[in-house]
Order: C-alpha cells, then structure tokens, then sequence
C-alpha cells in the first residue's frame, strides 16, 4: 500500500481544476498545466480535496499510485506558487549574467556560453555568481538547472563550477610531497 498514494491533495484557492477522462487540468495564476493519468489510476474530486486510488491490485496500479499523486501534487504547486531552483558557481573569474533571453556564463573555458532561457522558465542573477530558476514546471526548471550544471560540474578538489546551492560537495585532498 502506497504511503504517498493515501495522503489527499488540497487544492489552493486560486487555482481550478478539471477532471475529463483521465487528464487532469490545473488552472492559476502562473499559467495552466495537464496531466495525463495511466489507466490504472483514478482521482476524484470532494471540494477542495483531490484523492488518488488505483482502479484495482495490480502491481503496475501500485507502483504508479504514489507517482500520480506526486505529478498531480506538483502541478497543482506549480500553477499557484511555482518553483525555484538557486544554483551557485564558485571559481576566479566564473559569472553569469541574463542578456535579453540568453544566459549568458563564463566559466572558464576559451569562450562565453550562451544558453537560451526557455519559454516557461524565468532566470534572475543577483550576483554574478548565483541563478536563481523559476518557473511553474518543476520537471522542466530541474532539467534546465542540470543542464546549466552540466556545462561545469563542481571538482572535488577545489570545488570550482556550477553546483545547486544546497549540494554539499565532498572535497578531496591534493598532492602531497
């Protein structure tokens, strides 16, 4: 029995909901989401509450219980509130800085990196050494902030790069003489 799958969703003022079929339709201030659900699974809607079940006992109805409840959670946040990823970078020399729709970071190698901001997604430097990565798709704001991560992942031994900011980064120790 799913321990996720159990706890009702409760869905903000601010934000409607439609149930057709199997998709689900979350409606706020940030925008719109759906949400197609497997056919395992059901929801229903009792005032301001959503509740997930599975259709039947079949493993597949098990396993995908918790993981509809935790997409339709996400959607139903995002359409209200949204989410934020903070990245740090830590190097000489390493920044960034939004440029109309381009982020634009040196991170130490021969040239700039221009990366575009995607539609969906807000990107704000405070510093040059922090983003900020907002947006109301928390699928598509993690694998934004991954692929910023990507371009110059943290090194153990000096830990220069592009890290999250609640990542802790294991350092190593150098050469010794």
């Amino acid at each position: 029995m799913s321990r996720i799958g159990q706890n009702p969703i409760t869905v903000p003022s601010g934000v409607d909901i439609s149930i057709v079929g199997q998709k689900v339709i979350a409606k706020g201030k940030l925008g719109e989401l759906n949400l197609t659900l497997v056919d395992e699974i059901s929801i229903d809607r009792e005032g301001d509450v959503l509740v997930v079940a599975p259709r039947d006992g079949t493993k597949r109805a098990k396993m995908m219980w918790g993981t509809t409840r935790s997409l339709v959670q996400n959607i139903v946040t995002g359409v209200s509130e949204g989410f934020t990823v903070n990245m740090e970078i830590t190097g000489v020399g390493y920044r960034a800085a939004v440029q109309g729709s381009n982020l634009i970071l040196q991170l130490g190698h021969s040239h700039e990196i221009s990366f575009p901001i995607p539609d969906g997604i807000s990107m704000a430097c405070e510093r040059p050494t922090s983003i900020a990565i907002t947006g109301r798709d928390k699928q598509q704001v993690g694998h934004v902030a991954s692929q910023i991560r990507a371009f110059r992942p943290p090194e153990p031994y000096k830990g220069k790069g592009v890290r999250y900011s609640n990542e802790f980064i294991l350092r190593k120790e150098g050469k010794k003489k």
